[in-house]
């Protein structure tokens, strides 16, 4: 098919199907080709052609939403364009497709489909000239061509005066002057409509207008209401002299491929303009005198910036946050002692000490209204209940509640937020939190604050000194926000596992409240109360369908867990649930066969079980398996040179056995076990204090020598090598244990100690007494030796352990000695040498 201007159109062209919009001869559009077909015609017809026809598609019109071209071909328009594809840019984000550039040319009209795979390929008929769009003599209809010309005339009068609305100085409107000249008048209904802005329904109207007096009809009422919405636009110029910047962007945007521009488009955006609304926002946000300075000023450059400006949009945002946060909103605290009391006690079983803080923070607040928020910090094992009870205490208070999770932060700027100078940036967690919950005096829960990190970015710990100081927090600057807000009304709460890694510097700024675990008692107290119904809940059962008697939680606490909290408790309380919901549905579904023929019944003759399913020892075996921790304790100490300690962990305390043999040698000291430091001067400082009273308590060699080391080697283990050890407590287990072994005695099977010694002899307090005396009851030991000193901490525990177990406090490693062994040991029964007064 060849056309007056020398370029062949094939008869047989590839068909673009597009849903994106409606492509006229004479107008160049960009196209975004993500479907199966498309990028089938795009790879093996346009990126491997190498002639000019080879680029000629037809771009066809798709009725039919891409998504759903599967196998089946979507309906089309049988009316197109001939296009040839100018550009195409491949792209994988965000997902594999195709950007084109396609210039039409002409009309066609698909006669038949030649084949639909990979890609359509019809016979195409060709309905409109081509030399036309791209001819450059004024040939074409004339005043004589009547109606048509007629048309034609109105149409190019009604274009120029279009083109005197608006700047000739903008490059685009110089472009459609030129083109108006130069083209010939029948081009004009198309160039028109592609640059005007219009539906891609009214451009389908202009492609089917075959015929051009037709097409001049239809275009024509479009450049009519394009030039009306001009002119009203011109005059509310005149009406309002602010709106002059925005109406000389209409005409930059307005009357070109892809950013035409629309009379109902820019009345929303005049609509939208709302820096009145945003100032009027900003006096009423009640914020302090020092932001409201700022926020004025940047409301003025706001004022002044083009919205085209990337700093628009960050000032916008900056505003916005400003305005959203609470500087002036709260809530009223409910201050009733009794009704918290109750909520506390309801939510959470023990935690006396906890509960009574924050009852004694209310009763403060009802004298004094104007009183800071303490800086909390809940310290103790996972699993005690240290996060839920922020949140009751947010309910006890009426307040909203905000958890931030520190565990492995490792920048500051999470902490004080990012200037504004850096691309994407944004106010830090604090800031951030307070715009959530849209008041000033929330509960603030920073959870993990043992476990910040450093790096490159940053101490974030060091962040945190400014949050947490009750002296500094009243002007907390945030580098988003370059001013000060008031965090004094927050109720901050810190958890953590351990005090070991959190910087003194913030460590000073908290109030600290340990957070022991639960005794055997207390934990089945909260079996009964909280967990086991909320299992229950969970797994869809009742308690006339499952029963845990309280000897069988005993047994799931000490036979199958081994912590302080009771996250693991609750697990096994949830298999025990899920186990029984097996049970449950089988006997369900047998039920439902009962109307069936023995043969439909076969294989289901499980009968249904009685309910309640009540859990007994045998049933709790069969589900939890084997016991997994047993009483080891006096199997353990039936050899000397065994020793039973006491450890604290980050987890609880912990009971340490200490084990020590002996060999013929040269007398040297064997350590194993991953000792730290102070744990191996421990070590030293024992074989010390026993060589230097060796005599005094009968201790000998192998050899029967006087002094315990001479030819022989010493071997001391600490079993659990995996785990890493060290602190200040086990020196008197160490001695106790190499007495042992030193004299051939053994060690009282139901005693544990905990303790560090002096070169002297003396025994020194050690910290984390509950957590270690707890661990010794729910091993089954009866006796405890703690140091002298320690005494005061025993008032912590509850009255169920210290009526249970017999404390023994020593303040020398004799009477240590004394405790550990049966009928005391031998020679700490003698004299000291009495000194005469020389008074």
């Amino acid at each position: 098919m060849s056309t007056g201007s020398g370029i062949e159109i094939p008869s047989r062209l590839p068909l673009l199907l597009t849903h994106e919009g409606v492509v006229l001869p004479g107008s160049t559009v960009r196209l975004s080709v993500d479907t199966p077909r498309n990028m089938h015609l795009v790879r093996h017809r346009l990126l491997k052609g190498t002639s000019l026809k080879s680029t000629i598609i037809g771009v066809i019109p798709n009725t039919r939403d891409p998504e759903h071209d599967g196998e089946e071909l979507p309906t089309f328009h049988r009316i197109g364009t001939a296009g040839i594809a100018v550009q195409v840019v491949g792209s994988n984000w965000p997902k594999p497709h195709y950007t084109l550039l396609i210039t039409g040319l002409c009309r066609l009209r698909v006669v038949g489909l030649l084949k639909e795979r990979p890609f359509v390929f019809a016979e195409v008929e060709q309905l409109d000239k081509l030399e036309q769009y791209t001819s450059t003599a004024a040939e074409g209809i004339t005043a004589e061509d009547g109606e048509l010309g007629e048309l034609s005339q109105n149409f190019y009068q009604a274009a120029v005066q279009l083109l005197g609305m608006l700047d000739m100085s903008v490059p685009v409107v110089a472009k459609f002057r030129r083109l108006l000249d130069s083209l010939p008048r029948e081009t004009l209904p198309d160039v028109v409509a592609s640059m005007i802005r219009t539906s891609n329904m009214e451009k389908l109207q202009v492609l089917d207008a075959v015929n051009l007096e037709e097409r001049f009809k239809a275009v024509l009422p479009m450049l009519t209401r394009q030039i009306e919405g001009l002119k009203l636009l011109q005059k509310s110029r005149k009406m309002s002299p602010n709106n002059e910047k925005r109406v000389l962007s209409v005409r930059k945007g307005g009357v070109f491929p892809g950013r035409q521009f629309n009379l109902e488009d820019e009345e929303e955006d005049e609509d939208g303009d709302d820096t009145v609304a945003l100032e009027k926002k900003i006096h009423g946000a009640k914020m302090p005198e020092a932001a409201l300075r700022v926020c004025l000023k940047e409301l003025k450059r706001l004022k002044k910036m083009p919205q085209s400006m990337p700093e628009y949009a960050l000032t916008r945002n900056y505003l916005d946050l400003m305005v959203e946060l609470p500087w002036s909103k709260s809530t009223k605290d409910c201050l009733d002692i009794r009704a918290a009391r109750a909520l506390l006690d309801n939510d959470h079983y023990a935690m006396a000490k906890l509960k009574r803080r924050v009852l004694e923070y209310l009763a403060v607040r009802q004298l004094k209204t104007s009183l800071k928020g303490p800086i909390l910090c809940f310290v103790g094992p996972p699993g005690v209940g240290k996060t839920s009870v922020g949140r009751s205490i947010a309910r006890t208070l009426g307040r909203e509640f905000h958890r931030i999770a520190l565990g492995g932060v490792c920048d500051q700027s999470d902490i004080r937020g990012h200037r504004r100078t850096y691309v994407g940036s944004m106010p830090g967690r604090i800031i951030n939190g307070l715009k959530m919950v849209a008041i000033n005096n929330p509960v603030f829960l920073l959870d993990e604050v043992d476990k910040l990190g450093k790096s490159l970015q940053g101490d974030p710990a060091a962040a945190l000194l400014e949050v947490l100081d009750p002296e500094q927090n009243h002007s907390f600057t945030d580098h988003y926000l370059n001013v000060a807000f008031d965090l004094s009304q927050v109720l901050f709460i810190a958890t953590a596992n351990t005090t070991a890694t959190i910087p003194p510097a913030l460590l000073d700024r908290m109030e600290v409240l340990q957070v022991p675990g639960y005794t055997q008692e207390e934990k089945v107290e909260i079996a009964h109360r909280h967990l086991i119904p909320n299992q229950l809940e969970q797994h869809g059962l009742t308690p006339q369908q499952l029963h845990i008697p309280q000897d069988t939680t005993q047994d799931i606490i000490t036979r199958y867990t081994r912590e302080a909290g009771v996250r693991a408790l609750e697990r096994k309380i949830g298999s025990i649930c899920r186990a029984v919901a097996v049970k449950i549905a089988e006997g369900r579904r047998n039920a439902t066969l009962e109307g069936l023929s023995p043969e439909e019944q076969q294989g289901d003759k499980a009968a249904p079980p009685d309910l309640p399913i009540v859990i007994d020892h045998l049933a709790l075996k069969d589900i939890l398996g084997p016991p997994l921790f047993e009483m080891e304790v006096s199997e353990r100490l039936t050899l000397p040179g065994v020793a039973l300690g006491l450890a604290w962990t980050p987890l609880g305390g912990e009971i340490m056995f200490v084990e020590a043999s002996r060999m013929e040698g040269e007398g040297q000291l064997t350590l194993t076990g991953q000792l730290g430091d102070v744990m191996k001067e421990s070590a030293h400082l024992a074989i010390s204090w026993l060589r230097a009273n060796a005599k005094k308590y009968h201790l000998i060699n192998m050899v029967g020598g006087p002094d315990p080391l001479e030819g022989t080697d010493i071997h001391l283990h600490f079993p659990a090598g995996a785990v890493t050890k060290d602190g200040p407590s086990a020196g008197v287990t160490i001695v106790t244990c190499l007495a042992s072994l030193f004299s051939g005695r053994l060690v009282r099977s139901d005693v544990a100690m905990t303790g560090e010694i002096t070169l002297r002899g003396l025994v020194l307090p050690v910290g984390g007494i509950k957590d270690k005396v707890l661990a010794a009851h729910r091993a089954g030991v009866k006796c405890v030796i703690l140091p002298k000193r320690n005494e005061k901490d025993l008032e912590e525990l509850p009255e169920n352990v210290q009526a249970d177990l017999d404390f023994v406090t020593a303040s020398t490693l004799e009477e240590v000695l004394n405790a550990a062994f049966d009928g005391g040991f031998p020679g700490s029964t003698c004299e000291r040498p009495q000194l005469p007064s020389k008074l």
